[in-house]
């Protein structure tokens, strides 16, 4: 079965939770109208099932090969990779004097996510060159913007994110990467890059590599990283390529999964260019600034991952529904005459409700977190600017953290349904499970994105945001409980039970971090996980009473959204209701955790 953007699900999630009409009003977003958004979904579902889903398997049996310092790229990459740049994708949110369209990132995310779906190691590329671009909007010159966005909007270049060193890892204090300045302004570096994904391909007329380093007499620590514009080929007065920059692949890894995507080794001056020892860089900002530079695009970079769960989880949802419905095997256990698809089974039935509405749920916090970036840039009042990028950047570690171990799970169930043939590699769906095994783990794992939601996210405001949220989900049981349909009410008992475990570690988080920190970081994952059960059981329960309200109407759609209500119902009963455990983990798990001593590990 090839990939069916779920366009439907998606417009209903953009307009009735993420607050798609409001965002259709911010200065900037006038184009952006139902017609527009429509027809921009249409065809990118179209364009991805088309043109880049069939070469996912492909990916996975023929992936990039590495020959000299050269990378070839699976065969189908390259010219899929010039339709969609030719097609405008790349620039889909970008600004529109660069090349870019310029719609709202509500909007791209969509058609992000079916990106993923559709082959998620083709998908990596243009995503970490949205992140380069945002990088140099938000932290470089005027001068570099216009040399260099206008090449990565429209596709003749792709860009990178050059962090992680052997010996560093995740801790970037370590970062030993050195640029020592030249007499003409440039810079010199020379160092080794690790796992830098598409850091060498066959794609793209260029490469823009955004490195961290040290320049000589920096203080030690993140205190004194700088970020730098290294192009693989030089850039030209004229705009034109010129020479090859002394920047060189010195091999690409072999993965477990997305092996169509290169993963590089890069050596930066080793003498390998025509530019002498010492790649050409150009500092970006200020020097000493360049982790906050960098996080600009590490947070893209984090909430496209959480958005890489997301669309993982409905191409294996996709899958195993699709099997379920054709693979015929026993009886029904009411009895029957003949085997029956195994669809009719109560346990796979249970299974795929499972997949289906883990993924509806983090499709809605991460619809929702994007239109909330939305007004954080184009709000016309300060306040509310303000207001929104602290939930947007609240939700971000959500969005990354609990998307990405949601997609293992339903990828694993994904393969269980499909019995002893998931296991198989020819079904495909043993792929999807290699896939998202990465998810959890680059641009932060689990326990990064953990212990940034605890510590810059609940710590720091002293847990106001997460109250907030929780004022507005106490709304919301509110709204449940004066409705007469049993399964909302029945939604709105579980989401209060949720919410008020929710709450409770709020509070144990903030009044217990300065007394006992090691305590509550090593419920710090727990705590994450809850957030990201009770934020989408609530998107869940917002979406069933949308459905209702529509149902009440006479919509013409009863039975899509008899499936909304049905979902977030099984949502409430199975998923929603951990949260009692967590709670537990969260705050009572941490004296076994860090009970037994090292050695005895």
């Amino acid at each position: 079965m090839s990939y069916v953007a779920p366009v439907k699900d998606m417009l209903f999630t953009m307009r009735e939770l993420a607050g798609l009409a409001q965002i259709q009003k911010l200065p900037g977003f006038e184009e952006a109208t139902d017609d527009t958004v429509s027809a921009v979904l249409e065809e990118n579902a179209r364009f991805m099932a088309e043109v880049v889903a069939p070469l996912n398997a492909i990916g996975d049996t023929s992936p990039s090969t590495w020959n000299d310092g050269k990378v070839s790229t699976t065969p189908g990459f390259k010219e899929a990779f010039r339709q969609f740049a030719e097609a405008g994708w790349q620039g889909l949110q970008h600004p529109s004097q660069y090349g870019g369209q310029g719609l709202p990132k509500l909007v791209g995310t969509p058609c992000t996510e079916m990106l993923n779906s559709a082959n998620l190691s083709f998908a990596l590329c243009p995503l970490l060159t949205d992140g380069a671009i945002e990088a140099l909007m938000t932290a470089g010159s005027e001068a570099q913007q216009k040399q260099y966005v206008p090449r990565l909007v429209d596709g003749t270049w792709t860009g990178t994110m050059n962090l992680t060193e052997p010996q560093a890892g995740s801790d970037l204090a370590l970062v030993r990467t050195k640029a020592v300045r030249q007499a003409d302004g440039i810079y010199r570096l020379s160092g080794t890059k690790i796992f830098i994904t598409y850091g060498e391909h066959d794609m793209a007329e260029n490469i823009l590599h955004l490195v961290l380093a040290r320049t000589p007499d920096a203080p030690e620590g993140v205190k004194g990283i700088s970020l730098f514009i290294v192009p693989k080929l030089l850039v030209n007065a004229d705009g034109s390529l010129g020479k090859r920059n002394d920047v060189w692949c010195a091999s690409i890894e072999h993965k477990l999964g997305i092996k169509a995507s290169p993963t590089a080794v890069l050596l930066f001056g080793d003498n390998k260019g025509e530019v002498g020892p010492g790649a050409i860089g150009y500092l970006v900002g200020e020097e000493n600034r360049g982790l906050e530079y960098m996080f600009i695009m590490m947070n893209a970079a984090r909430f496209a991952v959480g958005l890489q769960g997301v669309a993982i989880a409905e191409r294996a949802y996709q899958k195993a529904a699709a099997y379920a419905k054709e693979r015929v095997q026993s009886r029904a256990v009411e009895g029957s005459s003949a085997a029956v698809a195994i669809i009719h089974h109560p346990d796979v039935r249970r299974m795929l409700m499972f997949m289906r509405a883990s993924t509806e749920a983090g499709r809605a916090i991460a619809y929702v977190a994007a239109g909330w970036c939305d007004v954080a840039h184009r709000h016309p009042d300060a306040a509310m600017r303000k207001q929104a990028r602290a939930i947007y950047e609240h939700l971000v570690p959500i969005v990354k953290g609990w998307s990405t171990e949601m997609s293992i799970d339903v990828a694993s169930t994904g393969i269980q349904v499909h019995g002893g043939m998931g296991y198989i590699e020819e079904t495909g769906a043993a792929q999807f499970y290699r896939d998202a095994r990465i998810l959890t783990i680059y641009e932060g794992t689990t326990a990064i994105q953990a212990n940034d939601f605890v510590g810059r996210k609940t710590v720091r405001d002293g847990g106001a945001v997460a109250k907030g949220l929780i004022a507005q989900m106490r709304a919301t049981e509110a709204d449940l409980a004066r409705l007469s349909a049993p399964d909302l009410v029945a939604i709105g008992r579980r989401l209060k039970h949720a919410v008020d475990d929710y709450a409770a570690v709020v509070d144990h988080v903030v009044a217990n971090v300065k007394g006992d920190i090691r305590g509550v970081f090593a419920g710090s994952v727990p705590y994450l996980k809850l957030a990201g059960v009770v934020h989408g059981g609530w998107q869940m329960a917002r979406a069933a009473l949308a459905a209702q309200r529509a149902l009440a109407a006479g919509a013409e759609d009863a039975n899509f959204l008899r499936a909304k209500i049905a979902t977030a119902r099984f949502h409430a009963d199975h998923i929603l209701s951990t949260s009692g455990g967590l709670r537990a983990a969260a705050i009572e798990g941490a004296e076994p955790t860090l009970a037994i001593p090292a050695e005895l590990f």
